[in-house]
Order: C-alpha cells, then sequence, then structure tokens
C-alpha cells in the first residue's frame, strides 16, 4: 500500500466521523433555535431540523468524496500529513460555513416570523377629549 492510499484511507477515516459528530450535534442544539424561529411550532421544528440533517449529510459527505483526489502523488510520511491538512482543513472549513449560513437563514426566519406587539399610538401633550368642540 502506498502513501497515497494511506493519505484516502486516513482522510476518510477522520472526515466521515467529523460530518457525523457536526450533524449530530447540530441536530441535538439546534432544535431549541428551530423552536423559537418556528414560533414554537414543535412539529415543524423537529421536521425541518431532521430534513435539515439529512441535506447535511448529503453536501458534506457529497463533498467529502469530491474532495478525495489528490492532485500529486504523496511520497514520505510528512506529505501524508500536509495532504491530510489541507483536505481537512477545508473540510471543516465548509463544515463550519454550512453552519453559520444556516444559522443566518433561520435568525431572519425567526425575525421574520415574530408577532409584534401592537404599537400604542403617541398621546398628545396637550390634548384633553372634554376640551373638544362640540
Amino acid at each position: 500500500m502506498n502513501n497515497t492510499v494511506i493519505t484516502y484511507i486516513a482522510y476518510l477515516i477522520v472526515a466521515i466521523p467529523l460530518t457525523i459528530w457536526v450533524a449530530k450535534t447540530l441536530h441535538k442544539n439546534g432544535r431549541v433555535f428551530l423552536l423559537k424561529s418556528m414560533n414554537n411550532d414543535e412539529n415543524l421544528a423537529d421536521s425541518v431540523n431532521h430534513l435539515l440533517v439529512v441535506g447535511f449529510y448529503l453536501v458534506n459527505l457529497g463533498f467529502v468524496s469530491l474532495y478525495l483526489k489528490l492532485d500529486t502523488g504523496v511520497e514520505s510520511i510528512s506529505g501524508i500529513f500536509e495532504a491530510l491538512s489541507a483536505k481537512l482543513g477545508v473540510v471543516m472549513l465548509v463544515l463550519g460555513g454550512m453552519h453559520f449560513f444556516n444559522i443566518f437563514l433561520f435568525s431572519r426566519l425567526g425575525k421574520k416570523n415574530c408577532d409584534p406587539t401592537p404599537a400604542t399610538p403617541p398621546a398628545y401633550a396637550g390634548w384633553n377629549k372634554a376640551a373638544e368642540p362640540k
């Protein structure tokens, strides 16, 4: 087995569990955030949370798979670490970027769905109903 194959195996051994861990963490901790964004509709929040996890897996595992190929062969042990750090660094940046993009979208949705309290008209100084002409 050559160093390039070892790099591929190590990349998959780290990238796939990393993706699974991030998805489980987002699913577990995202429920409260989604509930607020969905006006406390538990069924809708849970459904959206599940759909987000499925989409997260599809996009990220697809990206991990497509990003597997190395442009050059790995010649040494240090080359294995350099290739792994570059590949895993990009995967982590993509995972983080997707996370913040989702938070941005749902924070916007939460602001849009908030029920504003009805505004009370301002009181006019000096206005007296008893002093109105009849």
